[in-house]
């Protein structure tokens, strides 16, 4: 059943490029917004006060995040496995449990803000459900599992005016700011190429999900402790299988985005955030083979960026799956690029390699170059902390580094479009943003969303 490139998903409807919305302002349009004055209190908490905050998803890395902003009041916890979220619940026993977050956020009036740690393909619907709320939404990355989503997202926050980040917690690195004043201070000129990669789904010699497999033939019974129903969301129906529950749904077309969608939010932040990158203008892929089912094991896409005010046009190419660039011949000798997670710039006047994710560490190549660089004064605030800045967004008002509308989601919608490109077979693709549309191919953009299941809605 492999092939080179995934057809209709087993006859399953897509849903079509017109129903999709042409525009921003249609999707725009279509979001009703409930401002947080209607919902009662006096607007943002006072920074002397503690937010009240629930957590939906909290058996894995929504753990974490609970953990991360537990100076906070945590006064509920969603989670449709108990097993699963079994550690967390435990850690927290005044905050109410529920399954549902619908119910939860219907029941619990006193929630001010929401931390989503769900699989992929749930964060939209339950970051816009909070939106509409008036809450504020901290979401796992990648923000959306569809491109349209992430557009839908975008806009729903700007007229609903709630503090949001999405889980990229590289954006508050040290290193991410650094790449950001040394590339604007011109220390390699003008940059007309980068190289980013990872070697998820893999880490190391170690396979952390599966990708390029067929869907499992056994029908194992569901756990007495998860509600599968409620874990599907609005992802098409199919039967329980531990091959997907739980972590391994990242390689999965209907739940996940492999390794682009994972580790390319983490690994191009940097990228988007120095090169002041939006939408792509076209795009090209090749890759491994696959099926309907999963994404392949390894790929590379390739997405070709206009000038952008005094910055050139750049050509960003990824890799996944343990495929990395040729070694830059700067480099100095013995030392070898990292195998899991890396950056390259490169510039007219020089390169700078980064090594581990999100922008962790940057160096300029060779070495004796680094050392004769006089580093420019520190003109980027820096960070108090991913989830820190989060929360004093939330009480504030001021900005973070992964809004969803002014970061995250510009993000997320060209990491997605490149995962588009790999399912059509890495064919050219032209991207019109203004009309969220792939200009040459009609099959492309029924890939830019699909059908919810009856019951869940955007």
């Amino acid at each position: 059943m492999d092939h080179q490139r995934a057809s209709r998903t087993n006859g399953r409807k897509v849903i079509s490029r017109r129903t999709i919305l042409g525009t921003a302002g249609a999707i725009a349009a279509t979001i009703t917004i409930v401002p947080r004055h209607v919902l009662g209190g006096a607007g943002r908490t006072p920074p002397s006060e503690k937010l009240n905050i629930a957590g939906i998803g909290v058996g894995g890395q929504g753990g974490s995040d609970i953990n991360s902003v537990n100076s906070e009041n945590i006064v509920a916890l969603c989670d449709v496995d108990d097993a699963h979220s079994a550690r967390t619940m435990k850690r927290y026993p005044k905050a109410k449990k529920y399954r549902d977050f619908r119910r939860m956020l219907d029941e619990e009036k006193n929630i001010d803000a929401v931390v989503i740690g769900t699989p992929d393909h749930t964060h939209a619907v339950i970051s816009m459900w909070a939106i509409k709320m008036g809450k504020h939404v901290y979401c796992e990355k990648p923000l959306t599992r569809t491109v349209y989503e992430a557009r839908a997202l975008g806009q729903a926050t700007r007229q609903a005016g709630v503090a949001t980040q999405m889980g990229n917690q590289g954006m508050a690195f040290e290193g991410n700011r650094l790449i950001n004043e040394w590339i604007w201070d011109g220390v390699i000129g003008p940059v007309r190429e980068v190289h980013a990669w990872s070697d998820r789904p893999t880490h190391g010699d170690q396979l952390l999900w599966a990708q390029g497999i067929d869907r499992p033939k056994d029908t194992p019974k569901v756990p007495d402790t998860l509600d599968w129903d409620l874990w599907l969301g609005p992802a098409p129906q199919r039967p329980y299988h531990p091959a997907y529950h739980p972590f391994r749904w990242r390689g999965w077309w209907d739940f996940g985005s492999g390794g682009l969608g994972d580790m390319g939010i983490h690994n191009l932040a940097p990228v988007f955030s120095a090169l002041k990158l939006d939408a792509p203008k076209s795009l090209c892929a090749s890759s491994t083979l696959f099926n309907d089912e999963t994404l392949p094991l390894a790929s590379t896409v390739h997405y070709e960026f206009a000038a952008r005010g005094d910055m050139p046009p750049v050509t960003l190419h990824w890799y996944d799956g343990g495929i990395i660039p040729a070694r830059p011949p700067e480099l100095d000798e013995g030392r070898e690029l990292s195998r899991e997670d890396g950056l390259i710039f490169v510039g007219d006047k020089g390169k700078m390699y980064v090594e581990g994710w999100g922008g962790h560490s940057p160096r300029l190549i060779p070495e004796a170059k680094m050392k004769a660089y006089k580093r420019p004064p520190k003109t980027l605030p820096r960070s108090i902390g991913h989830h820190a800045e989060w929360i004093k967004a939330c009480k504030e008002g001021t900005p973070t580094r992964s809004s969803f509308d002014r970061f995250a989601g510009p993000l997320t919608e060209a990491v997605l479009l490149g995962t588009v490109c790999v399912r059509m077979g890495g064919g050219k693709l032209l991207w019109d943003s203004a009309n969220l549309r792939v200009t040459n191919s009609d099959e492309a953009n029924e890939y830019l969303h699909y059908d919810y299941r009856e019951g869940w809605t955007l």
